[in-house]
């Protein structure tokens, strides 16, 4: 089977990297061919050699900018199934955002081209259903909505020793202005007591701006400026650090805590055999065994315990991780996920 799978900004250095690369793996893992199809290629060429029977896209004025809908509306008369990203009906996010999408039921054009039945064939998200995020998006356009998890890329996250990565304590993830005040009163005070280790994109202010300028670069793909901030961390750095460091946090934007989101960093740290200390995110306990697979912190102060308990008993952590690991390879993988696509492809 061809896999297309549009990326208008392949230069990114946020989540969206994984995320690609993770479906990537998996489909060619699993004996597919994928594509990227990004601004530099020409796209009718492009669709006329590879024939992809799926398309992977989204919606966004990134997508739109960098995707011809006529050559679109042309594939899928020759066949292909395109399988769109969608954003939430009824956004929780700050418009102020430029990186994320608005609602999208306020996007009357893009309601209507999805109503029209010439865009989409499948339309996806990680919302669970009945998640009032999406509320009214089923019975305006047609469509069903369908929930596919994020999930670890198998073929590049597994255990991995390397002492340069050695901490009690590490984090890797962007830093965002939703996770300030909880990064400031349970993240920093950490520095006090262990060895912490933070990795990722944006934890000074330059690195902000320069994000800010690449962003720009990206939108209008001038070369040079898309490009601007290279990732700090190559993708198989991430193995080496979960499996490094006694305890891995991981942290969510408030709207994920309310909603039940589950973040991508929570299947790779265990992906990775990693001890998982978590904030309270309830969905959680619908995955995973907790406490046996990961440990959530209730609280504050069960934060800072169970940071130093996991800490000075590393035998135990290695133990939760090692089962954490054994729930993901068997359930979350995007070997999983493309299972759950190629099902639905059969559908069509």
């Amino acid at each position: 089977m061809n896999v297309l799978y549009h990326m208008p900004a392949p230069h990114t250095i946020y989540a969206g990297r994984t995320i690609a690369h993770g479906y990537k793996h998996a489909f060619l893992d699993l004996g597919h061919d994928f594509r990227f199809l990004t601004p530099d290629d020409d796209q009718e060429s492009l669709l006329l050699k590879f024939k992809p029977d799926i398309f992977f896209t989204g919606v966004g004025p990134m997508t739109f900018k960098y995707l011809d809908l006529e050559l679109l509306k042309r594939a899928k008369k020759n066949g292909t199934k395109v399988f769109v990203n969608t954003p939430f009906w009824h956004s929780p996010l700050s418009k102020s955002r430029i990186n994320e999408v608005p609602s999208l039921s306020e996007i009357k054009d893009w309601v209507s081209l999805i109503s029209s039945g010439a865009f989409g064939d499948v339309y996806y998200n990680i919302c669970e259903q009945g998640d009032e995020r999406m509320k009214g998006f089923e019975a305006t356009t047609g469509y069903k909505h369908h929930t596919l998890l994020l999930a670890a890329d198998k073929t590049l996250i597994f255990p991995e020793y390397d002492d340069q990565f050695r901490a009690a304590v590490s984090y890797v993830g962007t830093y965002l202005p939703d996770k300030k005040a909880f990064t400031e009163e349970y993240v920093l005070p950490l520095k006090k007591k262990y060895d912490l280790k933070l990795y990722g994109q944006d934890w000074s202010q330059l690195d902000r701006h320069l994000g800010f300028l690449q962003k720009v670069g990206q939108y209008l793909n001038i070369p040079g400026l898309r490009s601007l901030q290279k990732p700090k961390l190559q993708l198989e750095d991430e193995r080496r650090i979960y499996s490094s460091s006694s305890v891995l946090i991981n942290i969510h934007e408030e709207y994920q805590k309310k909603y039940g989101d589950i973040n991508e960093r929570t299947f790779k740290v265990l992906c990775s055999g990693g001890l998982l200390v978590s904030d309270n995110v309830p969905t959680l306990s619908k995955y995973f065994t907790v406490g046996k697979e990961l440990v959530i912190a209730q609280s504050r102060d069960d934060w800072f315990e169970k940071i130093e308990y996991y800490v000075a008993h590393p035998s135990e952590g290695k133990k939760i991780g090692q089962a954490g690991r054994k729930k993901v390879l068997s359930k979350h993988t995007y070997h999983h996920r493309v299972e759950q696509i190629l099902k639905l492809y059969q559908t069509l």
